[in-house]
């Protein structure tokens, strides 16, 4: 009787250590999950908050290009109708890139090409230049107009009719937009447009343009 009372003691005791690691282990592993749930919490509110941002924000976005206006300048005419020719006459265009980025623009050398019915009778060809973090930059491209191509058309009689002149114009600006040295893309913004002009007024009489963005 005295042995069994002497083993039941140390019975209780080992089963109480053992309660005990059982619960150091238990508080260990709590501790352990909630100091990994911190930096991976904070790691993916870090990634929501970037693609947000990427989707947003930082969301390249394509450069709008405008032509605000074309002016007619150095036309010589004959009988007030007829451009004189072996004289050629110019045009200012009044061209605007507006940027929505939070990046600036930068673009390269911009090309304006007019058309007389699928004849190229002039070209012009303007600077680089950067286009401010939502910004508009306006420039004035001078075209000089080879007016004999114009006269070589047979379309040319019935327009000097009606004392109106239609032309079409293409105008290209290449560049590019960066946004941090980590988003960056590569831009062509593309305008086509068709000119009505008065002969005697040299006003613009109609202007229909329209814009494509290649990426």
């Amino acid at each position: 009787m005295a042995e069994n009372e002497q083993v039941r003691p140390l019975a209780q005791v080992r089963d109480h250590d053992d309660e005990t690691t059982l619960h150091l282990q238990k508080l260990g592993r709590r501790k352990f999950i909630k100091r990994c749930a911190c930096p991976l919490a904070f790691l993916l509110l870090l990634a929501i908050v970037i693609i947000a941002l990427i989707f947003t924000v930082f969301r390249i976005k394509d450069p709008i290009i405008k032509m605000n206006g074309v002016k007619v300048t150095k036309l010589e005419l004959v009988n007030s109708i007829t451009p004189k020719p072996g004289v050629n006459m110019s045009l200012i265009a009044d061209i605007s890139v507006k940027n929505p980025n939070v990046a600036s623009f930068r673009y390269s050398n911009t090309t304006t090409t007019l058309y007389y019915h699928g004849i190229m009778v002039g070209e012009a060809r303007g600077p680089p230049g950067r286009a401010k973090a939502r910004r508009t930059i306006r420039m004035n491209v001078t075209v000089d107009v080879i007016t004999d191509r114009i006269m070589s058309s047979p379309d040319l009689t019935t327009e000097l009719g009606s004392g109106l002149l239609t032309m079409n114009s293409f105008s290209r600006v290449p560049g590019r937009v960066k946004i941090l040295n980590l988003f960056k893309k590569h831009i062509v913004v593309k305008m086509n447009c068709t000119t009505t002009f008065n002969i005697s007024t040299r006003a613009i009489e109609e202007q229909n343009c329209k814009r494509k963005v290649k990426l």
